[in-house]
């Protein structure tokens, strides 16, 4: 079977429904595995899944569906033992619902009508965190917490800062994602044919945006450098 994280579309909408899983099957590292129409439905998917010993790490949820509303659906699959992560994908604004959404466990809310484009940033920001946190033992420290919970919070910045160019932050990026190891600011300009300096204003840019992790490397003597890598 093919790896990766497991996705259930739960949406009245047939078309909706049909949508949200092509873009979900689109989208590199995630898998549909099964579409539901209703809160009865979306249970039945989820006991099934878990019975088989492949539970289903998501589920992209409308909160406005035939026999029930979704959040009560949330409340429902808690009591019953399911730790799921939740994506709201509705078309309800009310602020009070987004603050209910939040105090049900929705990891991040989406709304209607949105993009492709949109829906694989979401997916892609949550693959991140996932991947963040999914070492064993303890973080390491605050900004490890904070960097993990920012790749759900934090929008991807549709713009770069002042003073970045695309093509060097490709470059930087790539030196990061080839390396084995973490690398230094000057390791990693090197490797990029551009300053330390600069190199380090492109890596922090991709530390800020959830890609890469910085990190003390401590030697024999003197103050620690900072390391990068990437968020694999």
């Amino acid at each position: 079977m093919t790896a990766g994280i497991t996705v259930l579309v739960v949406e009245d909408d047939p078309v909706a429904a049909d949508a949200h899983g092509l873009y979900v099957a689109r989208t590199p590292g995630f898998r549909l595995a099964a579409t539901a129409h209703s809160c009865a439905g979306a249970l039945r998917a989820l006991d099934r899944a878990r019975a088989a010993g492949r539970p289903v790490d998501l589920i992209l949820l409308d909160l406005h569906l035939p026999d029930g509303h979704g959040l009560g659906l949330c409340r429902t699959l808690r009591a019953a033992g399911h730790t799921t992560d939740i994506i709201a994908v509705t078309s309800a604004r009310d602020l009070a619902m987004v603050r209910k959404a939040v105090s049900a466990g929705v990891v991040q809310y989406l709304l209607k009508p949105f993009s492709s484009g949109a829906l694989r940033e979401r997916l892609e920001r949550y693959a991140r965190y996932r991947a963040s946190l999914g070492r064993d033992g303890e973080a390491v420290g605050q900004d490890e917490v904070d960097q993990a919970l920012a790749l759900l919070r934090t929008p991807e910045r549709t713009t770069l800062p002042k003073g970045l160019s695309a093509p060097t932050l490709e470059t930087v990026a790539g030196v990061l994602r080839a390396a084995d190891a973490g690398l230094s600011a000057a390791a990693a300009g090197a490797a990029a044919g551009v300053s330390r300096i600069t190199a380090r204003r492109y890596l922090e840019h991709l530390v800020d945006s959830g890609q890469a992790l910085r990190e003390p490397q401590y030697g024999q003597v003197g103050r620690p450098e900072l390391c990068y890598r990437w968020r694999s």
